[in-house]
């Protein structure tokens, strides 16, 4: 093969043909396309090439790995490699060759699956051991007809332990003329034992544009007119396999096939048949309940719902979305896919320049929230409905450093209207009714001793005779007793203290030896003795609840807890943030 005919990265353009195996009659077009040779392997510019030189240098291994998602040709390369070894070209003198000439007997009947030397095998329909030991009892004979016996596994990561443990040593050390060839969508699933025994080749998911120009061309030999907005739906609901958007592309044209036999296939059409809302509507959708419009949104939806669109898929279209304005917003190059309508790209670029990023990344994990509650739900477009509701009402709160900002600089909360889809959610994702602020690093200064909620560095203690409970539980965190700390902090309602004695009401729930464990303690650091009792009296507040207290008393405090209704401070910090 010479430098010109090498394949190049560049291999976005498919020079198809027909594959010809299989019936006479009608072929889906995954199989009528098939590929026939390295070159017509889309997106696979690496394995194509590192493959065409092993060949063409005879640098061939006993075993190769194949790899990849559904659809992106693991099995389709697995029989090219079979071609590749086994073609004796046209006047059957020729060799082993990274262009087979399709042609020759071995070519065709392996092109016709009925090569007797080439032998395949799903393992995901024979798992056992005695499948490996009867497909293994053949590899000592040498091949009937061909230069190479050539054994393709399919979904080899279904194999069981035994059936992998009896092949490794087979594998390790074949004879000469046998060549294995595996094919899997679990790569994790192979014991490493068996991969270390391969040649390893990732295939690659296939990106949107060359499958879209995949389409076209194939398109184009079925005598079908494709719009570049269909082609564009079907790359992307493709998922990066090439066979799945065959699929797609095959119930297109059958479902816009005329009466004369002609084929127009749009982007309605598309939509329609995949269940898909308009991109537009998705728009529209995401830019009425970031605004608070509820009833908008709601309608846009009901709209959609009536055209057939599926009510996860809008949510998922949302979804997708919002992840492409946040790639906006971080890298505005991203706007400039050749695949987006130039109205899109106009109007995300607005949308992203006029939403910050807090807001783009708290829509999301409210999306995906929602996405995950609806595939639960009884009446899944309910749950598409509230999930829309609680994103238009969490837009008419301020962000937590907008609500921090307004205080500082006015002494009060900022007023929750706002015109514009800039402003973020609640860290619960609906309207704050239940939400936990967590206040952290604010500027309190609590009366009250902190307990290991506030982790300071350790003082000068008087370690013979602790004044007050706040004392014992920083002798506890300065020996490192972090469960006895704990449990005075958040557990212990204290009745009395005085120089040898400390009488307390436990929470329930706590363990009845606290009080024996706490007088041992003191007496080993103090070297006093200590009575330590329990007591029924009611005490004052755990330390933790002065704390809490005391931080949500600050004014400052105060007006941020006022901006989010329903929120607490659960733990507190010091100024200095060590934690």
């Amino acid at each position: 093969m010479t430098d010109d005919s090498r394949p190049s990265d560049d291999d976005g353009q498919a020079s198809l043909i027909p594959s010809g195996d299989g019936d006479a009659g009608y072929q889906v077009l995954a199989r009528k396309y098939r590929p026939t040779t390295f070159t017509d392997l889309v997106g696979q510019g690496t394995v194509v090439r590192t493959l065409t030189n092993a060949i063409e240098s005879g640098r061939l291994a006993q075993a190769y790995m194949l790899t990849g998602v559904r659809g992106t040709g693991k099995t389709t390369t697995a029989r090219l490699i079979a071609r590749a070894l086994n073609c004796i070209g046209i006047d059957g003198a020729g060799g082993p060759t990274a262009s087979p000439c399709g042609r020759c007997e071995h070519c065709r009947a392996i092109a016709g699956d009925r090569h007797v030397d080439v032998l395949e095998m799903d393992a995901a329909s024979r798992t056992g051991v005695d499948d490996i030991r009867e497909l293994l009892d053949g590899v000592r004979y040498r091949p009937t007809s061909a230069r190479n016996k050539i054994y393709i596994i399919d979904e080899v990561h279904m194999l069981s332990n035994q059936a992998f443990n009896a092949l490794l040593k087979t594998l390790e050390e074949p004879p000469e003329h046998v060549k294995f060839i595996f094919a899997t969508t679990e790569i994790r699933k192979v014991p490493v034992t068996v991969l270390s025994r391969c040649q390893r080749f990732d295939l690659r998911r296939i990106d949107a544009e060359h499958l879209s120009k995949l389409f076209g061309s194939i398109a184009k030999k079925e005598g079908a007119t494709v719009s570049d907005g269909a082609l564009a739906l079907i790359a992307r609901a493709a998922d990066g396999s090439a066979r799945d958007g065959l699929s797609i592309l095959d119930q297109a044209i059958s479902q816009a096939s005329g009466g004369g036999g002609s084929s127009s296939v749009d982007e309605v059409g598309v939509r329609d048949m995949l269940g898909l809302a308009d991109r537009v509507q998705v728009f529209d959708l995401l830019d009425s309940v970031l605004r608070g419009n509820v009833k908008d949104g709601l309608t846009l939806l009901s709209s959609q719902y009536a055209s057939g669109a599926d009510p996860l898929v809008v949510l998922q279209d949302l979804l997708e979305l919002t992840h492409w304005l946040t790639r906006i917003k971080v890298a505005p190059d991203g706007a400039n896919d050749a695949l987006v309508a130039e109205a899109e790209r106009t109007r995300g670029k607005d949308m992203a320049n006029a939403l910050s990023m807090p807001v783009l990344t708290r829509t999301w994990q409210m999306l995906l929230k929602g996405l995950n509650e609806a595939r639960t739900a009884p009446m899944p477009l309910q749950a598409v409905e509230m999930t829309l509701v609680r994103l238009a009402y969490a837009a008419d709160l301020p962000t937590p450093g907008e609500a921090i900002k307004a205080v500082q600089n006015q002494g009060s909360a900022p007023s929750a209207a706002r015109p514009t889809p800039t402003r973020s959610t609640a860290p619960s994702g609906g309207n704050g009714a239940s939400a936990k602020a967590v206040m952290t690093q604010t500027q309190v200064q609590p009366q009250t001793q902190p307990g290991p909620d506030v982790e300071s560095q350790p003082t000068a203690h008087t370690e013979t005779e602790p004044k007050s409970l706040a004392d014992v539980v920083e002798l506890c965190n300065t020996h490192r007793e972090a469960i006895l700390s704990g449990q005075l902090t958040h557990a212990v309602h204290l009745v009395r203290f005085e120089a040898g004695r400390i009488e307390f009401r436990p929470n329930e729930g706590t363990p009845q030896d606290l009080a024996g464990k706490l007088g041992a303690f003191l007496r080993q650091i103090t070297n006093d003795r200590w009575v330590v009792s329990i007591s029924n009296e009611q005490g004052e507040p755990t330390l933790h609840e002065q704390t809490v207290a005391t931080a949500s008393a600050d004014p400052f405090v105060k007006s941020i807890l006022d901006a989010f209704p329903g929120a607490a401070v659960e733990r507190v910090w010091p100024v200095d943030g060590n934690t």
